[in-house]
């Protein structure tokens, strides 16, 4: 089994868990696709697919702390009083 498919089934894990509404976990998911994918760059010598994959899973590594540490005030929710 390559890379790429491991991350695709953990990409597919993490959407059915963002359905579910369990959102803490499927990015720990999301962030183990990602690791398979930056693997699988560095076996292709895609230096540059590798550079742009470890900066947008650092960057939601970091978004996932600031979700677990309730920084983010952000909702999906419509208020009752918006039209």
């Amino acid at each position: 089994m390559s890379f790429a498919i491991l991350g695709g089934i953990f990409l597919n894990i993490g959407a059915f868990l963002t359905y579910k509404g369990k959102i803490y976990q499927a990015v720990i998911v999301y962030l183990f696709a990602d690791v398979c994918w930056i693997i699988m760059a560095f076996e292709k010598n895609d230096y540059t697919g590798g550079f742009f994959i470890i900066t947008g899973t650092g960057f939601g590594f970091l978004a996932y702390m600031k979700m677990k540490k309730g920084e983010m005030n952000k909702t999906l929710h419509k208020a009752e009083n918006d039209i």
